[in-house]
């Protein structure tokens, strides 16, 4: 990675700075490249290697959510399925697929390696979820979205679905499954680094690893940002003055956020949920399991705890992964520090932590058993999945550092979000991403809606949305009830991604 020596407590002028290396900030550095190739833009990441955090393979759930298989992203009320949020971020995802395959065209992602297809089930057990999982298939299929999701109660189906599942499960158990064929596995941290080999060419980008932003106040102009850096290997602090400042850290961003002042920030805190997963060790069982396998979660738990069999392939290889399992830690991030919550802690936030540690008793039950469950007890939960399965055959691994966004609702109280959210200055002249899920798999769709808020008045000068059609021919217009152009997208998408059948 290139790195600049700026000298001890100097001052340097640039017009954008992104924090963090993943996904995010990789996304939004080719966007602002491609539509203004003259801006500079400075990217400062804290490890010596880049998407190392949030975005790495073994953090991320890795799934491409299309909302094929979360069932939380279809809840029922009153008897009847909402497919709003489901629509929504099956949406999104297509828009990233189009601006993949737009950059895999102009030569800027050198290969598709990040993607493979790998078909996405739900599963469930018992009446009342097979009742709750054909209603959901019943709502979903009407639009074209989802109209290829199958649906069964069928044992020998699923048996050609998912073997591994069904060998020595009790006859009598009722079980229903979901099927949609185009399901992808996605490591976005091999994703951005391929974005960041693309930026860095570019002599308008400079990329800094191994460089921690300590601190980001207002310039003396009252207009721009001063951003205070130090390079964790010299020792020495830099002083750069930016424009506008994007802050992707993933649970990094909350503090260095209430660090900016911006009165948009208030009231904000975070809840931080460390995971783990069981990793197969043996590869004839990865071999014999292709499938991405979602669960309903556990009362309690937290949406990226919904439990899932999971076909990978990270760094070339096919994986194998069960989980995540939920636990606690104080850290923000999974190379963070203990103190990052009790120096979250502010008094414009406390009382809404409070608030939402009193009233989510259940999540707090639920990460104090994950947290105490043993070895064994990791693998039995396992066997709902894969009766079979066999404690030699697992190997705990450390997953990421997730932190749910808390904030104050409209009646003043606290709550706790699980979604992501984007918090922007009244100017647009500073944002940050807090929060968890879906994150990655709407990369795209999320600096598209920050470009619109940040930068109102050179997206009118420049023409920038014409740009972006160019780049996701269904910007601005809902997929949801447009067959035609939904079939177009998803075939060349296919074809660029190499990701057909």
């Amino acid at each position: 990675m290139s790195l600049q020596n700026e000298g001890a407590n100097s001052e340097t002028t640039t017009e954008i700075i992104l924090v963090g290396s993943g996904i995010m900030s990789s996304t939004l550095g080719v966007f602002l490249n491609l539509l203004q190739p003259g801006w500079k833009i400075k990217v400062f990441e804290k490890l010596d290697e880049i998407s190392k955090e949030s975005s790495s393979a073994w953090n991320n759930a890795g799934t491409g959510h299309a909302a094929y298989c979360e069932l939380n992203y279809t809840p029922e009320k009153d008897g009847k399925i909402d497919c709003t949020k489901a629509y929504a971020i099956s949406e999104q995802f297509e828009e990233s697929k189009q601006f993949w395959s737009y950059l895999v065209e102009e030569g800027i992602l050198k290969n598709t390696e990040f993607i493979n297809r790998v078909p996405h089930y739900s599963f469930v057990t018992g009446d009342k979820d097979v009742d709750f999982l054909r209603k959901r298939h019943e709502a979903l299929v009407k639009s074209p979205l989802f109209s290829s999701m199958e649906y069964t109660e069928d044992k020998d189906k699923l048996k050609e679905w998912f073997p591994l599942m069904m060998e020595d499960r009790d006859p009598s158990e009722k079980v229903a499954a979901t099927r949609m064929d185009l399901g992808t596995d996605v490591n976005f941290g091999l994703l951005a680094s391929l974005m960041f080999d693309s930026l860095e060419s570019n002599s308008s980008v400079d990329l800094f690893t191994g460089h921690d932003v300590r601190n980001i106040s207002r310039a003396s102009d009252g207009k721009r940002w001063e951003v205070k850096v130090k390079d964790l290997h010299s020792g020495e602090t830099t002083v750069h003055i930016a424009d506008y400042i994007f802050i992707g850290a993933g649970g990094g961003a909350l503090p260095l956020l209430m660090k900016s002042g911006i009165p948009e920030s208030k009231g904000y805190g975070g809840f931080p949920v460390s995971g783990q997963w069981l990793r197969c060790v043996n590869e004839d069982i990865i071999r014999q399991h292709h499938a991405k396998v979602y669960g309903k979660a556990k009362v309690g738990a937290p949406p990226m705890s919904v439990p899932h069999l999971d076909s990978r392939v990270i760094n070339g290889k096919a994986e194998l992964l069960f989980g995540p399992f939920a636990g606690f830690s104080t850290k923000f991030l999974k190379e963070g520090s203990y103190w990052d919550l009790p120096c979250s802690v502010k008094t414009s936030n406390i009382i809404p932590l409070i608030q939402v540690g009193l009233s989510n008793i259940p999540l707090t039950k639920y990460l104090i058993q994950q947290v105490m469950l043993k070895p064994k007890e990791r693998v039995d939960e396992l066997k709902e999945f894969f009766p079979n399965a066999k404690f030699e055959d697992w190997a705990l691994e450390i997953a990421g550092q997730r932190v749910q966004i808390i904030k104050k609702g409209k009646d003043g109280k606290g709550i706790l979000e699980f979604g992501t959210e984007l918090v922007s200055s009244a100017d647009g002249t500073i944002s940050a991403l807090l929060g968890a899920s879906p994150g990655a798999s709407t990369a795209v769709s999320v600096m598209l809606n920050l470009l619109k808020k940040c930068f109102p008045q050179q997206s009118k000068e420049n023409n920038w949305e014409a740009k972006l059609k160019q780049m996701i021919p269904s910007y601005g217009l809902k997929l949801r009830d447009n067959e035609e152009l939904l079939k177009s997208v998803r075939a060349t998408a296919a074809e660029k991604l190499n990701i057909k059948d």
